[in-house]
């Protein structure tokens, strides 16, 4: 067996939570005066962490004050809302069902804070998802490759017996960083045009089709 861990992303990956982050962004925004974003712009800023997404939410030169509390504001309002308008991609749960099934265990690594992803991921997938790694203070980001290695080493798999998924740029690079492969799929957040601009090589626009690779692969 070759893939005896698949790690995916989150956001635009296994769960499509667009609905529920602009919600959060707008709730705050509008509660301090600012204007409101629409689903795609949100989309669009979303990748490398809530201080980035708030960051370009406020716009180039806003106040370090301002956005600290916009932070802040937001991280409450998400932790306590981050089911709202939430949902599995078709196919997704499906998926899992059959990875576990066939033996391949199945993690999440993301750049959504620690508390919500968890909650999302324990909500929607149970115990298909053995592991579920959020952001915390004092580690960095990804493409920083940390909480992958993390993953691989509580679970006892080395980078060669492990497939890196997501859905951006960010993703390609944290595939590339840990050492392990990586596949991109284009119903998230990014197009496929994109994707290949930033360097994918495998990209799947049907999880029937990502499920059967991964399963072929993994005999």
């Amino acid at each position: 067996m070759r893939y005896k861990l698949v790690v995916f992303d989150l956001d635009g990956t296994v769960l499509n939570t667009i609905g529920g982050l602009t919600n959060a962004v707008n709730a705050v925004l509008d509660a301090n005066g600012l204007p409101v974003k629409t689903k795609d712009q949100v989309q669009s800023m979303i990748g490398n962490g809530t201080r980035k997404l708030i960051e370009r939410c406020l716009g180039d030169g806003a106040d370090e004050q301002l956005v600290l509390k916009i932070y802040s504001e937001y991280q409450e309002f998400y932790r306590d809302n981050c089911l709202y308008d939430t949902f599995p991609y078709d196919g997704i749960t499906d998926m899992l069902k059959a990875l576990n099934q066939a033996g391949v265990k199945c993690a999440v690594v993301t750049n959504k804070p620690d508390a919500p992803a968890k909650t999302l991921i324990r909500e929607h997938f149970g115990d298909l998802i053995v592991e579920t790694h959020g952001n915390v203070p004092q580690v960095p980001v990804k493409p920083d490759p940390t909480f992958v290695f993390k993953t691989m080493e509580s679970l006892g798999v080395t980078p060669s017996e492990t497939v890196y998924i997501g859905d951006s740029d960010v993703d390609i690079k944290t595939g590339i960083a840990a050492g392990t492969d990586y596949i991109c799929v284009d119903w998230g957040f990014r197009s496929r045009s994109f994707l290949i601009e930033n360097g994918a090589g495998i990209i799947f626009s049907d999880p029937v089709k990502l499920t059967t690779y991964l399963l072929d692969q993994s005999k």
